[in-house]
């Protein structure tokens, strides 16, 4: 067996975890929380789980999107798994966001390739916190978001505080907050909280779709922009174009930019290779 055949092969394999599933074949990572029973609610362990797989994800070469999602019909994710009681009872709740929670946060938005959530159903608390880490949200039209935090008495938290005032508008995102009230599809539209939605046997067609466009797509080049849209809301006018500068250059000099410039001459669809 050739190492190149080893290597697919490696990672077509499904990765041995308690609380996930986990799929990489023709570039592309299938992560699927795996708590239907309690509607992919959240505890530790999947947490750990999560942050590992997208981490071994983004880290792999043959791997050029990622797409997270949740089992079963009903739920992408019911949040923190509060019916489980708290794992770390005696310790602030702080300190398991940050032992938890921030390095699967960092690790979706670190990963230098798209991260597009599949939510196949509702996602609630951290739960939306999730989904709103990825790149780009396609759902089920009968699916809904709701930060219902504010129900058990504490404030949004898992990143939801920074990206939905960035997609929304502060008004609007103190509005959600503090009332806690469900978000259905059609304002998530209009809100731009999700990119597209679709009938439930339609979702994976829509899916699809998008996986056929950045498996083929030149994914340093789409690193390099996600990088900097992480960035931009911390830096001034000259901070980004330094950092359009710099990620330029190092686009210019890869393979797919070489490619894409013949494609263009050639008057053909450049063949990209994610290199």
């Amino acid at each position: 067996m050739s190492f190149r055949i080893l290597i697919k092969y490696l990672n077509q394999q499904t990765m041995n975890y308690q609380y996930i599933l986990t799929e990489n074949d023709s570039g592309v990572s299938r992560i699927s929380l795996n708590r239907p029973e309690v509607f992919n609610a959240l505890n530790g362990g999947i947490l750990k789980e999560l942050a590992k797989a997208v981490t071994h994800a983004a880290e792999n070469q043959e791997i050029r999107v990622i797409i997270l999602s949740g089992t079963g019909e009903k739920a992408f994710c019911s949040g923190a798994d509060l019916k489980a009681g708290f794992e770390d009872a005696g310790k602030p709740l702080g300190q398991t966001l940050k032992e938890n929670y921030e390095p699967l946060i960092h690790a979706i938005r670190n990963a230098p390739k798209p991260v597009i959530c599949r939510m196949n159903g509702i996602a609630a608390g951290a739960g939306m916190s999730l989904a709103l880490a990825c790149d780009m949200i396609v759902a089920d039209e009968n699916a809904y978001m709701t930060e219902l935090f504010v129900g058990i008495g504490l404030m949004p938290d898992a990143g939801s505080m920074f990206f939905l005032p960035r997609l929304v508008g502060m008004q609007k995102a103190f509005d959600i907050f503090s009332t806690g009230r469900k978000i259905y599809m059609k304002e998530a539209l209009d809100l731009g909280l999700v990119i597209k939605t679709a009938p439930t046997d339609q979702l994976d067609t829509v899916i699809h779709d998008m996986i056929a466009y950045y498996t083929q797509a030149p994914t340093k080049a789409i690193a390099e922009m996600k990088y900097i849209l992480n960035k931009t809301y911390e830096n001034g006018l000259q901070g980004v174009l330094d950092m359009e500068a710099a990620a330029q250059t190092k686009c210019g000099v890869s393979n797919d930019f070489g490619e894409g410039v013949m494609a263009f001459l050639q008057k053909r669809k450049p063949e990209f290779k994610g290199n």
